[in-house]
């Protein structure tokens, strides 16, 4: 029994032991994997920092740059400020890094492009005592930028040596919506900036670059692109529907909705055109569309608006009192650029309107029938009144309570599709959807009587007065 116990003290005092002496070991590798790294240059901090031995250089550029910015960004006590240094921080170079190692070598790093095709040449493992230095980020005057046929244009930090492909990589490459792209021309201007060099060269030729080229990729416009119309209402299949560029006709844009339901008003049917056809279906139907087929909003609407205003009154002729009318009408036209167009002809595919152009943005509105005639103005009971096929002006107005005291004679009828008036009579054609106004008779007080009157007698004194004057001079 003795020697079991004295077995397990022992067994004990031995584990004891190598978990020991396991972790003096771990502690002293952990030691030999620590080394120092020094970051100098334009970079938002600076100084010397442990580093680990697994560590590559953006590895331990990004931890130093995120810790940088967690300790700034503490210190931020408004919106402003915050913003003021998240710009100060960014400002630093990913290009033209020098890496000094302890034995004399240097190593130039290009960060932005191992971050785009992952070469490890561009990011090797640090060692102890190397030191990173960023260069100064003048990208304003150090530049060489990249337009055209690339997936990424933009502007980049000027490194000695760059070449034509090196902007192509780090504009991440030939976009393939375009095609045939084999091309390009570089823009260089005179140090004095009076003259302009244009250089073509081929997308793979090995041509260096100079400070402040700039090249533009060339390739003819895809117009492969996601145009679409929108018909909205009494349609089978409402919704986008793709078009072409300018060759798709109203006819194939009707069919692929699967056409109209047997609720559709063909009369008051409208496709919408222009700038502002979102804010006009935003108030009149009140339909919201998508951003991928306009991309409007209502101070561009306000400013074409008064642009059209100004340039239409530049020339014109308008006295005071008709520039109000002109103003409304002008207006009307702006925010409706559409086509009154009658859809009751489009099954024939040889017609006008089967054949009529629908542009991109294009919006087609089916409303449903009304089935009803709305009378308003000097009638009883102003309203909706059902339609009934063959029935004239005054059948609505008997089925409103008939005419008020001070109804006028003139009496209107608007045209439910086109809005267009026409003076009521017992030929014209009511349709569903139309609406009949009746005005109200002026009716003038005493003093409106007597002001009118004073004026008419004014003018009547001076022309009185100015025929006594001639008469005396005649005598």
């Amino acid at each position: 029994m003795k020697n079991y116990i004295l077995a397990f003290f022992v067994a004990s005092f031995s584990l004891l032991i190598a978990q020991t002496t396991d972790r003096t070991q771990s502690s002293s590798m952990v030691v030999a994997s620590t080394i120092s790294v020094t970051i100098g240059g334009q970079f938002p901090i600076t100084g010397t920092f442990p580093a680990s031995v697994t560590e590559r250089v953006d590895q331990f550029v990004s931890r130093m740059y995120n810790q940088s910015v967690e300790r700034s960004l503490r210190t931020a006590t408004d919106q402003t400020m915050l913003e003021k240094l998240k710009k100060e921080l960014s400002d630093y170079s990913l290009r033209g890094i020098i890496l000094k190692r302890a034995n004399g070598d240097e190593i130039i790093l290009d960060l932005a492009k191992f971050r785009i095709d992952g070469d490890f040449k561009n990011n090797p493992y640090l060692k102890n005592d190397d030191v990173i230095i960023f260069p100064p980020n003048d990208i304003e005057k150090n530049f060489v930028s990249i337009t055209g046929a690339v997936n990424s244009p933009g502007k980049f930090l000027f490194v000695e040596g760059d070449k034509l492909k090196d902007l192509i990589e780090l504009a991440r490459g030939i976009n393939k919506a375009y095609e045939n792209v084999t091309k390009a021309k570089i823009y260089r201007l005179s140090y004095d900036g009076e003259n302009s060099q244009i250089i073509e060269v081929g997308i793979n030729d090995e041509f260096l670059l100079k400070r402040g080229d700039q090249i533009v990729v060339l390739a003819d416009e895809t117009q492969r692109k996601e145009f679409f119309a929108l018909v909205l209402g009494e349609v089978i299949q409402p919704g986008y529907v793709p078009v072409t560029k300018n060759s798709t006709k109203l006819g194939e844009v009707i069919r692929q909705t699967k056409g109209f339901t047997d609720n559709a008003s063909l009369i008051r049917a409208r496709l919408f055109r222009g700038n502002s056809v979102t804010t006009l279906l935003e108030k009149q139907y009140g339909i919201k569309i998508d951003e991928k087929l306009l991309n409007n909003d209502r101070e561009l609407v306000d400013r074409i608006v008064n642009y059209e205003q100004a340039m239409m009154f530049r020339m014109s002729n308008l006295v005071e009192e008709d520039q109000y009318y002109f103003q409304a009408e002008n207006q009307y036209r702006v925010l409706n650029e559409g086509s009154a167009i009658d859809f009751s002809k489009i099954s024939d595919e040889n017609s006008e309107i089967y054949n009529f152009i629908v542009y991109p943005g294009d919006v087609i509105i089916i409303p449903p029938k009304r089935n009803t005639v709305y009378v308003f103005g000097q009638v009883s009971n102003p309203g909706h009144v059902k339609f009934v096929e063959g029935k004239d002006y005054l059948f609505y107005i008997e089925q409103t309570g008939g005419l008020g005291e001070y109804a006028e004679d003139e009496i209107m009828v608007i045209k439910g599709g086109s809005r267009n008036w026409i003076p009521a009579e017992r030929n014209i054609e009511i349709e569903e959807g139309d609406y009949i106004f009746v005005p109200k008779e002026r009716i003038k007080s005493f003093r409106t009587l007597t002001m009118e009157l004073s004026g008419y007698f004014s003018i009547i004194g001076s022309i009185a007065t100015v025929i006594l004057l001639i008469v005396q001079l005649g005598k």
